[in-house]
């Protein structure tokens, strides 16, 4: 499958696919949770028409001393590094950006939510807020390591770090089908740097909300529409990384990319609210001493394969 690099005039299409993406699972995750409260699923369906409605009227909150610049960057940057990760996935035979170095940018983005989650809280000058930026942290110093040998497990497969020739070298075969331990610390990785589920920890309530202790009207809107923008950008390079892209019968390429995001976005959004929220400090020893080991024999055994092969 060829891939072509279509004009930056496609930009906006694909931030309204991204915020469409991230409505879904908003409006998914309302309804699970409506569903948790013994109220009627619809009900929840309509939680981000509504928590939108409220917060674009609640006013911002003004700490003293707080660095307004520095926080208005680290609350929009996430929705920002979720639209610099969409860039280089492949929209069918489409991209934004074909990068040589797409995956590599994927994790460098990855990297650029350390610093928008950090400022996030450092910007409000509140001990809650810093403390949670810090959380995160720890959180991500965890996981970072897991998912750098996540990602070079497709790419060693494809022999290029090009998402246009990641999906290519799919065409036979998915690469989950033989990668699923990369797979699942991909998923797990998603999960954490979109600050949910059992990696909540940074706006937990043992911190009254850590990052978003004082976010309010418009700040708060904003993180979390990144934060599901996040979740949707990690699935949809999930599903291009390891579920074969646009590749699949009878359906169009394009259409078999979003069928594949939704699908892994939905099992994403419904296994976070499974899971019990892990503190930070109890991440690193089974992330690098069990994670990370399994990860390098992923690697190790994918990397085997490709030499046999030739």
């Amino acid at each position: 499958m060829t891939v072509v690099q279509v004009s930056a005039a496609w930009v906006p299409v694909a931030a309204a696919l991204l915020l469409a993406a991230a409505t879904a699972a908003a409006s998914l995750d309302g309804a699970l949770a409506a569903r948790a409260s013994g109220r009627p699923a619809a009900q929840g369906l309509a939680l981000p028409a509504a928590e939108t409605a409220r917060l674009f009227r609640q006013r911002r909150r003004a700490p003293v001393a707080a660095d307004t610049l520095l926080g208005g960057v680290g609350v929009a940057g996430l929705l920002v590094a979720a639209l610099l990760m969409v860039a280089v996935v492949p929209f069918g035979r489409w991209t934004v950006a074909d990068l040589s170095v797409g995956v590599a940018w994927f994790n460098a983005m990855d990297v650029l939510v350390w610093a928008a989650v950090w400022l996030t809280g450092w910007g409000p000058n509140s001990v809650h807020a810093l403390v949670g930026g810090y959380r995160f942290l720890a959180t991500a110093l965890s996981y970072e390591l897991p998912l750098m040998f996540a990602l070079t497990a497709p790419a060693v497969a494809a022999g290029s770090l090009r998402l246009g020739d990641v999906v290519a070298a799919q065409q036979d075969l998915w690469f989950v089908v033989w990668m699923p331990v990369a797979f699942v610390v991909f998923c797990a990785a998603v999960v954490a740097f979109s600050v949910a589920g059992p990696f909540s920890a940074a706006v937990g309530s043992v911190t009254a909300g850590g990052v978003l202790a004082e976010a309010a009207g418009v700040d708060r809107w904003l993180a979390a529409t990144g934060r599901y923008a996040l979740l949707s950008a990690g699935s949809a390079f999930g599903a291009t990384a390891f579920l074969g892209g646009g590749h699949g019968p009878l359906l169009p390429a394009w259409l078999w990319l979003l069928v594949k995001t939704g699908a892994l976005l939905t099992g994403l959004v419904v296994l976070r609210r499974r899971l019990p929220v892990l503190r930070p400090e109890r991440l690193a020893a089974p992330a690098w001493l069990v994670v990370l080991p399994l990860v390098l024999l992923q690697l190790l055994a994918v990397s085997i394969v490709v030499v046999v092969r030739g």
